[in-house]
Formats: structure tokens, C-alpha cells, sequence
């Protein structure tokens, strides 16, 4: 079966789940990969729903506000990485979380965004994709996967000074406003290559007696290939639905109305 979450950005639904630190977490890196197999995220409208996006929510005593809107947002300080301890468990948008894909954590932009992190400290560069909370630590802004911290070339360190500036992306729809039970479609990803995108559609109709659809769609980085599936006639089905999906190694989705 095709390795979806090597091969695609993957959206899905959950709880805020926090990041942590190597150091102070006993986090550890997996087994080491070479910079140049870490891509760019690769920038694409994905909507935003309310799926990691809870504002305001607090965390250990402290309580945050997610923005509405990444647009012109800058920062800089310090970033970390978390690897091993948090591979496979699920991130504030209910991905599961790969320490080898181009993601990222932050405590405030909207879910997901797309930003260019630049470590200060050797101007190594890459794009990465926000789907989770965090660092929860008051020194750090961003915490970064183990794959991206390895192609920014601060892996071994730990730490680096970065700065994070956001990526436009025209067309994002806002669905922060729609309830729950008003969602009654999965979008299981979004890809640059059809073919990919085919498969998962296959894959996910073999289990499933909804409707698996691939629906292209043009953005300013290239046409990429949506696979949504639906729509489930209730929330306890689209929930089974996505049971099912996980069982089977298959992205569970990001429900959309």
C-alpha cells in the first residue's frame, strides 16, 4: 500500500495535542536521514476549519489566542524540534504526526498555514506546513519536526534562532465558523501527483460505500489532486468512517462541509 503520509499533505480532524521539547521531554531522534530528503511543504489552499483552531484555548495555565488570518505575520526566536516520542501520535488537527514530513508547530496561526522558516545562524531555509500546537515552552516559537531541523541544520544542536514569515495563499476558505455537525466530508489530502491521489481514492472506496472522489484544483505553486470522500449521512458515521481508515493505514481526513 502506498505510504500516504510520505507522499502528500494529509488533513485530518482532532484535539489539540501539544508539542513538546527534545530535551526537557526525553524526546529523541529517529533514525537519521540525509537533509536533501526533506522536501518544501508545497503551499496549496486547504480550508480552515475548526479542527486545531479553538480559540482561545489554554495550556498549562496559560491561556492563547489563534490568529485570524496568517497574512504578513513575521516572528523571530527560537526554534525546536520533537522526533521520536511524538511519531504516529496525533497532532492538533488530528494528522498524524511524521518526524520526517515538512511541518511545524505554533501556538497561534490558523490551522494549517504555510511558512518560510530561515535559520539565522547558517540562512538555510525551507517551507513548512503548520498542523500542530506548540512549543509550550516561553523561549521558543516554533517547534519544527525532526526531518526539517535536520534540513535547516540544527538537528544535533537542539536549538536555533530562526525566522518565520508567512506564505501567502490565495483562495483559503475559512470554515472556522461552521459547527461540527454540519461537516459531512472527509478530505483524506491534497497531492501534486494524480496518480497518487488516484490510489488513495481506491484505497479508501474498497472500504467505504460512500463516494471517493479526486478533485483537481489550481493553486500558485501547480494543479494539485484533492481526494475527498463522502458525504456520511451523520457525524457517528463519518466518526466510524474515520475509524475504519485509520485501522486500515489510511489518513482518517479532515471533515469539511
Amino acid at each position: 500500500m502506498t505510504n500516504y503520509f510520505r507522499v502528500g499533505f494529509l488533513i485530518g480532524l482532532g484535539l489539540l495535542e501539544g508539542c513538546a521539547q527534545p530535551v526537557e521531554m526525553g524526546d529523541r531522534a529517529p533514525p537519521p536521514i540525509s537533509p536533501g530528503a526533506v522536501p518544501d511543504a508545497i503551499p496549496y489552499a486547504a480550508p480552515i476549519t475548526r479542527a486545531g483552531n479553538t480559540s482561545p484555548y489554554t495550556v498549562n495555565g496559560q491561556t492563547y489566542t489563534v490568529l485570524s488570518s496568517a497574512k504578513n505575520f513575521s516572528e523571530e526566536g527560537t526554534a525546536s524540534w520533537y522526533g521520536l516520542k511524538f511519531h504516529g501520535r496525533a497532532t492538533a488537527n488530528g494528522e498524524r504526526f511524521s518526524a520526517y514530513e515538512p511541518t511545524a508547530a505554533h501556538r497561534s496561526l490558523p490551522i494549517p498555514a504555510f511558512v518560510r522558516v530561515t535559520n539565522l545562524e547558517n540562512q538555510a531555509c525551507m517551507v513548512l506546513r503548520v498542523n500542530d500546537r506548540g512549543p509550550f515552552h516561553p523561549d521558543r516559537i516554533i517547534d519544527l519536526s525532526y526531518g526539517a531541523a535536520v534540513r535547516l541544520g540544527f538537528a544535533d544542536q537542539g536549538t536555533a534562532k530562526v525566522r518565520i514569515e508567512a506564505v501567502e495563499v490565495m483562495g483559503v476558505s475559512d470554515l472556522r465558523s461552521h459547527v461540527a455537525d454540519e461537516y459531512r466530508t472527509l478530505q483524506l489530502g491534497a497531492f501534486m501527483n494524480s496518480a497518487t491521489a488516484t490510489a488513495l481514492a481506491q484505497d479508501a472506496q474498497r472500504l467505504m460505500a460512500v463516494p471517493a472522489e479526486v478533485l483537481p484544483a489550481t493553486t500558485p505553486s501547480g494543479v494539485i489532486f484533492r481526494v475527498r470522500l463522502g458525504p456520511f449521512d451523520d457525524q457517528a458515521a463519518l466518526r466510524e468512517a474515520q475509524s475504519q481508515l485509520r485501522t486500515a493505514g489510511l489518513p482518517q481526513g479532515q471533515p469539511i462541509p
